[in-house]
């Protein structure tokens, strides 16, 4: 946990001198959860550790997450995802840089449908990507969701032949993270 909380630092110090001064939002609770529904089986899990910054000013999102603190129903299954499909000791973090499409108006409480473009990385592999999604503004938070699809071949993730029914070749992803302004250390 406690290494979680310098990563989190680190990439948030990042983004604020990337940034210049304008208002950050970090994830206070935020959330990645994902599904591979096939014929045979349904395999999800989920992680509340991902780290989650948007800049008002520009648009710019970032989001982080450690690979290994996806939890799973089985521990069968999360050793599996990480020694076998994600490599996790070999590729510990997945990422996404991206901008939102959309001029939002922060001033005003509601709730915005969205796009952002960006970067994701994830298993050594850059991809291009466009996730579609809302934001909504509540007094001084904001409500980021989206739900998108990652085709694990895109990434080179290699399921073996003995596995392929039972993992889809699309994985559907949500995210949610309920921001609020960040406060210097």
């Amino acid at each position: 946990m406690k290494c979680m909380k310098k990563i989190a630092l680190t990439f948030i110090v990042f983004a604020l001198a990337t940034s210049g001064y304008s208002q950050l939002y970090k994830g206070k609770t935020s959330s990645i959860h994902f599904l591979s529904k096939s014929s045979i089986e349904d395999i999800e899990a989920k992680n509340v550790f991902p780290v989650v910054v948007l800049d008002q000013a520009s648009g710019a999102v970032q989001v982080k997450v450690q690979v290994k603190m996806f939890k799973f129903a089985s521990s069968f299954m999360e050793e599996h995802f990480n020694e076998n499909y994600m490599e996790s000791e070999k590729f510990p973090f997945a990422t996404f840089k991206g901008k939102l499409n959309e001029k939002i108006d922060y001033t005003k409480d509601g709730e915005y449908k969205v796009t952002c473009t960006g970067k994701m990385e994830m298993h050594g592999v850059t991809q291009d990507i466009v996730i579609p999604g809302t934001l909504k503004i509540k007094g001084n938070e904001i409500i980021l969701t989206a739900d998108f699809k990652v085709k694990i071949a895109d990434y080179k993730i290699k399921v073996p032949s003995l596995y392929t029914k039972n993992i889809a070749e699309e994985i559907a992803v949500d995210i949610n993270s309920v921001m609020e302004p960040f406060k210097k250390p």
